[in-house]
């Protein structure tokens, strides 16, 4: 009788499904869901106010200037302080951003509430991170990430699209709005999240090295930068690149990248859990650069949906594999600074990539006098950091998986 109890305990503890996990799951569904209405419409709006591709690409990335400079504050008070609270606050910043967007009739103002935004992005997204992989067993920390990851899946199904189609019937300023509205919903959901007690015996809150970066997490981090470097260009310029193609309906693109990522990242994590994660990440980066290949010679919307099914295969299956890993990597009770570590990773090459990706989009513009071949041009080039960071996994990939391990 206690051996079937003890099985029934076990398979209990073993579920991904617990109230923590469930609550955190919706709140980052809706904050997403207004992230993803804004995060392609913000590059359009700056487009649509006379920017140039470089600054397109500047006003797309400046955000990841203060997510980095929130950091070395953010990963201490991640795993001294509520997480819960911590969320609900910067929750609300991004709210604020939205509502500065709004209001906003120059470049200049956008990029003002874009760095605002970042304060709130450099934390929502490696908290919630830490709060969903504090609720999972260890043995299905991969599997966990994948289907927390849906949330993201979810709502990229509908929120491009929703944004850009919000933004055509009604207006940039309304559709902000709404979308503060939304982000403003998924604030006061935080209140539903049922946080496990904190240790008594913390000591005085402190700033130091090692609760910034998560040293056994590093090389996951610097993995990401190359990846996310790609990947950011995609968000930045696929709706103005579309647009240059004469093709309609380019917000499917992120439908059909959504709708594929519901089925990429649950297999990831389970191929990931079971196989190993280089059963995972080597096949996806080269899937994610093959989808960079089909978007500079797209010129119709089928070639559009086919490259975001790529996509969704390729960064949709890397990003939660090497998110498992950095938590892997770290004890539990320095998650936070595992979280924090891999995404200072995914700041620096959001703050890269649009920026170069944009030079060079402009400086093809510039010789050739076509602005397609412009944007063509550089979604060939960012194939190359897919490349450097497939190197790097297979040239560390028996370390990370031995820390990975303990």
């Amino acid at each position: 009788m206690n051996s079937e109890t003890t099985s029934i305990n076990k398979s209990k503890s073993s579920s991904i499904w617990t109230p923590t996990f469930i609550s955190i799951f919706i709140v980052n569904f809706a904050l997403n869901m207004g992230q993803f209405m804004m995060n392609t419409l913000i590059p359009k709006y700056a487009d649509h106010l006379g920017a140039t591709a470089s600054i397109v690409g500047l006003v797309s990335s400046m955000f990841a200037v203060t997510a980095l400079a929130i950091r070395p504050l953010a990963g201490p008070a991640f795993d001294f302080f509520s997480k819960k609270k911590l969320l609900m606050l910067a929750i609300g910043v991004i709210a604020l951003a939205f509502v500065g967007y709004s209001l906003s009739s120059s470049v200049q103002m956008v990029m003002v509430f874009r760095l605002l935004h970042g304060f709130g992005v450099g934390c929502t997204a490696p908290l919630a991170l830490a709060i969903a992989s504090d609720a999972l067993p260890d043995e299905k920390m991969g599997s966990g990430i994948g289907v927390f990851s849906l949330a993201q899946a979810i709502s990229s199904a509908i929120g491009p699209s929703l944004g850009l189609s919000l933004s055509q019937s009604i207006g940039y300023s309304a559709t902000f709005a709404i979308g503060a509205v939304t982000v403003g919903f998924s604030c006061a959901l935080t209140l539903i999240i049922k946080e496990a007690p904190r240790p008594k015996d913390r000591g005085r809150f402190r700033i130091s090295p090692d609760k910034i970066v998560a040293k056994e997490a590093v090389m996951p981090a610097i993995i990401m930068i190359f990846l996310a470097m790609s990947y950011s260009c995609i968000n930045s310029f696929i709706a103005i690149y579309g647009a240059e193609r004469n093709v309609e309906q380019i917000g499917l693109f992120f439908t059909v990248y959504a709708i594929c990522l519901l089925l990429s990242r649950p297999l990831s994590g389970t191929i990931s859990d079971r196989f190993g994660l280089d059963k995972s990440i080597v096949p996806a980066c080269i899937c994610f650069a093959a989808a960079f290949l089909l978007i500079s010679i797209a010129d119709s919307l089928p070639l559009f949906l086919l490259a975001g099914a790529a996509s969704a295969f390729g960064y949709g299956a890397c990003q939660p594999a090497i998110q498992a890993l950095c938590m892997r990597c770290v004890p539990k009770e320095r998650r936070g600074a595992g979280a924090n570590t891999n995404y200072i990773g995914v700041d620096i090459g959001n703050l890269l990539g649009p920026v170069i990706a944009g030079r060079i989009a402009e400086a093809v513009q510039a010789s050739s006098g076509v602005a397609v071949q412009g944007y063509s041009v550089m979604y060939r080039c960012m194939i190359l950091p897919i490349g450097i960071a497939l190197v790097l996994f297979l040239a560390n990939r028996r370390s990370l998986l031995a820390k990975s391990k303990n």
